[in-house]
């Protein structure tokens, strides 16, 4: 196979140097172009076709951002992979990069100076460019094929009241959250709590991002908060988040215990304290995502009672997570993007008249 020709763009000389190593050092890949002008990168970007954008967000003559809004005018599905580092304004420029269509970030590691250190980001880096380049859709066939069926998970026994929703997600999932979130009702009636694989400072600001557009109470999830109805908590960057039940009340716990699945938060972490503190209560959901993340968390939903909903793997940016949970048997449905926070208010307004979930 032809190696995945990529474009970087990145305003530091060294940072070019250093990525073009790391990247040419898989055979798989390939540096068509390197620059430091947004400008220049959507000349190469014409000229070359490249099959992947690296894009830093301070670049020069014009930003990062909008070389992006220039790239998905005229070049929609072609990935683009925001790599930038870790502060304030780049965090915000970045959860403004994936509302308008980035692909995907990485952020840059750096010392605790805010020297690069860029090395570290080689294995995650090769990684997200060679999922996102899977993920690139040809053509469509002009005989459309039959969908696969999947065999879903069979309900034993009625749920009861759902008492909690619990939603993991990682790649893709700052865009496809805000649909999700968004379709929920401001009286919707039990607490939503998110883990999105995040490093520090995104999650807050995804936070306050999402708070902005819902009725609803968004934020980043701090220990010992009591839960409630009207809530939404997103898990901290580098915190697993878990509920803890104390009698009636069920209140919020994060820690930095090990990664689980090389992430920290872990769907499995939430999901797990989920199901031992609602038990049948709990509803579920993995969306798009690479990985596994959230499938052995499934498991102990599943054996509580309660119910687990996929995202249809075919409307992820990264199908995996989802199609884990699809592989082992444990989803009761399958939902695409379109109709996710919708089925979420159905399945969960539905039970209301059941005998309540503790809590």
């Amino acid at each position: 196979m032809a190696p995945i020709r990529i474009l970087v763009a990145d305003g530091s000389a060294v940072a070019r140097r250093e990525i073009s190593q790391m990247l040419g050092s898989d055979p798989e890949l390939e540096v068509v172009a390197l620059t430091p002008s947004g400008r220049i990168a959507l000349e190469k970007a014409e000229q070359l076709r490249p099959e992947i954008v690296v894009l830093e967000l301070s670049l020069e003559g014009m930003s990062g951002l909008e070389v992006l809004k220039a790239l998905r005018r005229q070049f929609p599905r072609m990935p683009v992979l925001i790599f930038s580092a870790l502060t304030e304004s780049t965090g915000n420029l970045t959860m403004d990069a994936l509302a308008h269509g980035a692909s995907d970030y990485i952020t840059k590691p750096t010392t605790p100076g805010g020297v690069p250190t860029l090395e570290q980001a080689r294995e995650p880096l090769i990684a997200k460019i060679k999922e996102l380049h899977s993920r690139i859709q040809a053509e469509p066939p002009k005989v459309v094929l039959p969908r696969k069926r999947h065999e879903l998970a069979k309900a034993t026994a009625p749920q009861p009241r759902i008492g909690v929703v619990v939603i993991g997600v990682s790649t893709g999932g700052p865009n496809m959250l805000v649909d999700v979130i968004t379709a929920l009702p401001a009286d919707f009636p039990v607490p939503v709590l998110i883990a999105q694989h995040m490093p520090p400072v995104f999650t807050r600001l995804f936070a306050e991002r999402l708070d902005s557009l819902t009725p609803l109470r968004v934020r980043e999830a701090v220990a010992g908060e009591q839960l409630r109805t009207g809530q939404i908590w997103i898990a901290p960057g580098d915190y697993h988040l878990a509920l803890v039940r104390e009698g009636p009340i069920v209140k919020l716990l994060t820690h930095r215990g090990p990664m689980e699945n090389s992430c920290r938060p872990a769907v499995d972490v939430l999901f797990r304290s989920a199901a031992a503190a609602y038990g049948a209560g709990v509803l579920a959901v993995v969306m798009t995502g690479m990985g596994q993340d959230g499938m052995r968390g499934s498991q102990a939903v599943s054996q509580a009672g309660g119910r687990i909903i996929v995202q249809d793997p075919e409307t992820c940016v990264v199908g995996s997570m989802p199609q884990a949970v699809l592989n082992a048997g444990l989803a009761h449905q399958v939902v695409p993007l379109k109709n996710l926070g919708a089925e979420i208010v159905r399945r969960v307004t539905r039970a209301l008249s059941v005998q309540p979930v503790a809590g």
